[in-house]
């Protein structure tokens, strides 16, 4: 037996998991992340435009929380925030929904049929709650319908919830032609008179962000404190040991769908009797697929997703102020919300994740003859 020195090739490097990040450096990746973000927008906007990046900046501020736009802002962040938060139960469960956008979307039009056939004819409070259930009704049927077929013959859920968008668009466009003959492919608040909801302190707004903070807080209470919220997450960690220890996994799947839906269809009633009085295939406006990123951020956290839905809605309304502003394409100002999302996003890896450096090392091995 003799002994033969061999040189063995390892990786460069090799990624683990961290088990656990404290919280201050949590917070300083992310800081150091937003940073880098802002120096390389700043970079691009100089090379591209020939812009002052600090003016643009202070543009970006101004958008979001200038003269008269405070109030907007807050309105915008609590009709992400309630996307955000009916997707997050499913998210737990590990049922990828993305269907959240035709699940507000039918929200919408069954609040906009109800104004349509039935302003006028009965008392506006009553209308209100007719449009209230209607809209959580039509919600939480259509995020049972992917899930039933999921739970008892194992169907993709993310192609079944994907293509119900589509299947939500072209109903609306279907209203569309009926309610209004002039082809517009908007019905207005000329033809959705009734059902709005009521001013509180002189403000349009105020109930909606009222309405989504109760509903945060429910929904913070409901994943982390009932019986249901357990389920699951069990049901999200292992399918196998839910069965073993009792959980019936087909009712917790339809049962969050339905939860899901619902919050989406109070979302739509938001958009159509609380803000815009109007209708149209448009008017979710891709919140279904932004509060994706929203819940993912904020690691499924109620509360967390106050904070990523109010940077993701402070980015877009200053991206949007930028673009008249300076008289930019509006692409532009999507590129620089882009780069920041980008590092926000990437810096999670570091979060999660360790990178260890190894290096080449010598070993024996033993050879027989």
């Amino acid at each position: 037996m003799a002994k033969v020195k061999q040189h063995t090739r390892e990786p460069l490097f090799h990624i683990t998991k961290r088990t656990e990040v404290p919280l201050k450096s949590s917070v300083l990746v992310r800081t150091i992340a937003i940073v880098l973000a802002l120096i390389v927008c700043g970079i691009v906007t100089k090379l591209f435009t020939g812009d002052n990046p600090i003016s643009i900046y202070k543009t970006i501020i101004h958008g979001a929380i200038g003269s008269g736009r405070f109030l907007v802002t807050i309105h915008e962040l609590a009709l992400l925030l309630c996307v955000s938060l009916a997707v997050t139960p499913a998210f737990r469960m590990k049922f990828w929904n993305i269907g959240a956008e035709g699940q507000v979307l039918i929200g919408c039009l069954s609040t906009a049929m109800c104004m349509f056939y039935l302003g006028g004819k009965v008392p506006e409070g009553l209308l209100i709650l007719i449009m209230t259930c209607m809209a959580i009704l039509a919600g939480a049927i259509w995020g049972v319908i992917p899930a039933f077929f999921k739970a008892n013959w194992g169907t993709n859920e993310t192609l079944f919830t994907l293509m119900m968008n589509y299947v939500a668009i072209q109903l609306i466009e279907y209203f569309l032609k009926i309610a209004d003959k002039s082809g517009s492919n908007v019905v207005g608040p000329n033809l959705l008179s009734h059902g709005w909801f009521p001013r509180l302190f002189g403000q349009n707004y105020i109930l909606n962000i009222l309405i989504v903070v109760v509903i945060t807080v429910l929904i913070y209470i409901y994943l982390n404190f009932t019986k249901h919220g357990y389920e699951i997450s069990v049901v999200g960690e292992s399918e196998n040991t839910a069965r073993y220890i009792g959980i019936n996994v087909k009712k917790v799947v339809i049962r969050t769908m339905a939860l899901s839906g619902a919050i989406c269809g109070i979302a739509g009633l938001l958009l159509v009797g609380g803000s815009s009085h109007s209708i149209d295939s448009n008017l979710a406006d891709g919140r279904g697929f932004t509060a994706i990123m929203v819940s993912w951020l904020a690691k499924f956290n109620p509360i967390t997703m106050v904070l990523t839905a109010l940077l993701i809605v402070f980015l877009e309304r200053g991206a949007d102020e930028v673009s008249s502003m300076f008289g930019l394409n509006a692409d532009f100002a999507e590129i620089l919300t882009g780069i920041i999302l980008f590092f926000i996003i990437g810096c999670e890896f570091f979060i999660n994740y360790k990178i260890n450096f190894t290096h080449k090392k010598t070993e024996e091995v033993k050879e027989g003859k």
